[in-house]
């Protein structure tokens, strides 16, 4: 690596300079005193020399990828066809519910929801798994006698500001027939900022290391370089069963909700395709799920816990085990932890059960674990 190193100097540096400089050529002393004019024509030609030094700094930051930021980076990496990772929108689960369920009612995919302050909106996302889909109304039948019903939504604007807090989305933007209220039980993740000029530097050392390809590294950039919020297990001589397979390898792929859908797995097993070596058979597989549900008792001393505190501990919670990659540890310890972390008036954290037992959970192989019910007990019942 070469480092250059750049001489700069400042506004009185240039003119004590120049001042030196003209002494040095004189038979006689010469006034550079403040209002004289040969220390105007320093001042005016030190004022230059700034600006051309701004200059040079300008034209050397954006053109080294290390120094460059913004659009910048983004026309330095598009020499080499690398483009920044969009932003990736949130997403969840809302809850539509009725006051009188005499007739069906339908939520039509791309119905619009929005927060209580109206900043944020969220549209009706389709999953034909659910079992009121319905593929000819485009939407959501919910039949008479029933009262609410859970869907999917994803956040218009993408990006982290949609992971909003659980009772949050409130408000149904446009007139839904046979529907009263909409509520986010839970709160909604996986939202993630358009890729940083940090992170784009580490993908670009990854892409360069990678240009052999036919390689683990070249394999696992090509799965980062689909989205953002990616975290995969490369198995070697693997078949799609999780079995020993000479000349195959597995590929696990989270996308943070333990659910990736086929749509991105089919894009990641096209990026891998394009880099595997010659001759081999691979498989791109979500992972197996392991709901940990939480169970602990919190002290509050001589505070009066509000249920913002206890719902704090239990987002808290849900987050760390919710981040935890394939094959990662749930631990005891670190449960009590974000506890501690969730709000400053919790004295005590005892009796921590993870699945009943108070011991870590060590998943199986290529299984994620997710957050389940986290139930928070306090010292007054």
């Amino acid at each position: 690596m070469i480092i250059l190193i750049l001489n700069l100097k400042g506004f009185s540096q240039l003119i004590e300079d120049m001042a030196a400089a003209l002494q040095s050529s004189a038979t006689a002393l010469i006034d550079v005193s403040v209002g004289s004019v040969i220390r105007a024509i320093f001042e005016a030609n030190a004022s230059l020399a700034l600006w051309m030094q701004w200059l040079i700094l300008q034209v050397l930051q954006t053109t080294r990828a290390s120094t460059s930021s913004g659009s910048d980076l983004d026309s330095w990496m598009l020499d080499f066809g690398l483009t920044r990772l969009p932003a990736v929108p949130a997403s969840g689960i809302a809850t539509f519910s009725r006051f009188t369920p005499s007739l069906p009612a339908t939520i039509p995919v791309g119905s619009v929801v929005k927060t209580g302050d109206g900043t944020l909106s969220f549209s009706v996302a389709q999953d034909s798994t659910l079992s009121i889909w319905n593929a000819a109304a485009s939407g959501y039948v919910l039949p008479s006698g029933i009262t609410s019903a859970d869907l999917p939504v994803v956040c218009v604007t993408p990006g982290s500001i949609g992971n909003v807090l659980a009772g949050t989305i409130t408000v149904i933007a446009a007139s839904l027939p046979g529907i009263d209220q909409v509520v986010n039980g839970n709160a909604l993740a996986n939202g993630i900022d358009a890729e940083s000029d940090m992170a784009f530097r580490t993908r670009f050392q990854g892409y360069l290391t990678s240009r052999s390809q036919a390689t683990l590294g070249a394999i696992n950039n090509a799965i980062v370089s689909v989205r953002q919020g990616l975290r995969a297990v490369i198995a070697p001589n693997t078949g799609a069963n999780g079995l020993p397979l000479v000349g195959a390898f597995l590929v696990v792929v989270d996308d943070g909700s333990g659910y990736p859908s086929t749509q991105l797995l089919s894009s990641i097993a096209t990026a891998v395709d394009a880099v595997r070596p010659v001759a081999t058979t691979f498989s791109v597989v979500p992972p197996q799920v392991l709901a940990v549900n939480v169970a602990l008792t919190a002290a509050f001393g001589g505070s009066v816990p509000a249920s913002s505190d206890i719902a704090a501990i239990q987002q808290s919670i849900a987050v760390y085990l919710n981040g935890l990659g394939i094959g990662d540890t749930a631990s005891v310890t670190r449960v009590a932890q974000q506890a501690y972390q969730a709000t400053p008036i919790l004295a005590n954290v005892s009796n921590v059960l993870l699945n009943g037992t108070a011991v870590d959970i060590a998943p199986p192989s290529y299984t994620v674990i997710k957050a389940g019910q986290v139930q928070v007990s306090t010292n007054g019942g």
